[in-house]
């Protein structure tokens, strides 16, 4: 069963169309996450899910019922914002009871859930603090708590842990993760942040100008991208320019710039046509740096290339190369020292690793 549908969605302000005709499911229980840069449509699209902004056109159902008429303290929603959005002035507990005493649940009651709330987000010691006296981190669990209090058909979140720093943001989004595991609540979650969505997601909608790009699990969206979009904006990616020539049952063979021929797995070049233009796609850890003539294994193709410039990482060094006319990065883990600038190596790439995408026309 879907908690949330999205039937050809539009929202124009005035002559500018920031959400086109979209469409969307989202099953019960389950965690899905609006990617794309700022100004793609995710947060306004959030927002007409929220009722807080009207669709131009489209329909919006919540557990089957259309809710473009209902006003938002109607939909049984549970939100959270980037600044929390807590009274200053109310205490922990009342600003978490706050939905509770506008839904005129017993006073009893709402104590017994306002506590069950702390415990689930592990601070049933703040109770009588107020914001001010606590940090940015706990703000945002008081937050959450409040929005899942209410036990809501849908819980929002609209870039809840960009305020903290990196850090606490790795440390809340495996535990927002637990709490909506633990509670089963249908979340719709907003960012912009890749490795949020990748850690977080059981299913990512990437969009860009108001469209969607793509929808899949994680693991899907990120080793089969269907755009050059997608690829560019969720990971470190090399795009090649190749040119398919004829298909086998194993794959589809493309002669790639710098590398030759690479027969790509079908699975991974759904859209491409036996011949023609395309773009080879590979994920800058899976290409793997070499000393200078090692031999590929393995079935991986090894071509010789030259370090341009070095980022080390700690545990990991990126290598920027030139192969011939290409410019391309490599991420890889490391025992102790990178590479050099200016170091002759050899770069390995095996086709399966690989996404094959079409290419423009000549």
């Amino acid at each position: 069963m879907s908690a949330v549908t999205l039937t050809d969605i539009v929202k124009r302000f005035g002559s500018f169309t920031a959400v086109h005709r979209m469409s969307l499911e989202i099953p019960e229980g389950s965690f899905v996450t609006l990617l794309g840069p700022s100004g793609c449509g995710k947060t306004t699209t959030l927002r007409m899910v929220a009722g807080l902004l009207d669709p131009t056109e489209g329909d919006i159902s919540i557990k089957g019922r259309r809710v473009n008429d209902l006003p938002i303290h109607k939909r049984n929603l549970g939100l959270v914002f980037q600044n929390y959005a807590l009274f200053p002035h109310k205490t922990v507990a009342d600003n978490i009871a706050f939905g509770l005493k506008y839904r005129g649940v017993p006073r009893d009651e709402a104590a017994k859930r306002v506590a069950d709330a702390l415990e689930l987000v592990q601070l049933p010691h703040v109770a009588e603090r107020y914001p001010k006296q606590l940090s940015g981190g706990q703000q945002q669990r008081i937050a959450l708590a409040r929005a899942i209090v209410i036990e809501p058909d849908v819980l929002l979140l609209d870039e809840p842990l960009s305020a903290l720093d990196a850090n606490l943001r790795e440390d809340m989004r495996v535990e927002l993760k637990r709490i909506q595991h633990r509670i089963g609540v249908t979340t719709l979650f907003v960012t912009h942040d890749q490795s949020e969505a990748l850690a977080m997601s059981d299913r990512i909608v990437v969009m860009s100008a108001g469209r969607v790009e793509q929808t899949g699990p994680p693991e899907e969206v990120y080793n089969t991208p269907a755009s050059e979009f997608v690829a560019r904006f969720l990971g470190a990616s090399n795009i090649i320019d190749a040119r398919a020539g004829g298909g086998s049952g194993d794959g589809i063979a493309l002669d790639a710039d710098g590398f030759g021929r690479v027969v790509v797995p079908l699975a991974r070049a759904p859209q491409l046509s036996a011949s023609g233009p395309a773009r080879l796609v590979i994920r800058a850890e899976k290409l793997s740096v070499r000393a200078a003539g090692t031999t590929a294994g393995d079935g991986a193709i090894g071509v010789p290339a030259r370090i341009e410039a070095v980022d080390y990482q700690g545990q990991a060094a990126r290598y920027f190369l030139r192969l011939g006319d290409l410019q391309l990065q490599a991420i890889n883990m490391i025992d102790e020292h990178p590479f050099n600038e200016g170091d002759e190596v050899s770069v390995h790439l095996r086709p399966r690793d690989c996404t094959a995408l079409p290419g423009a026309p000549a």
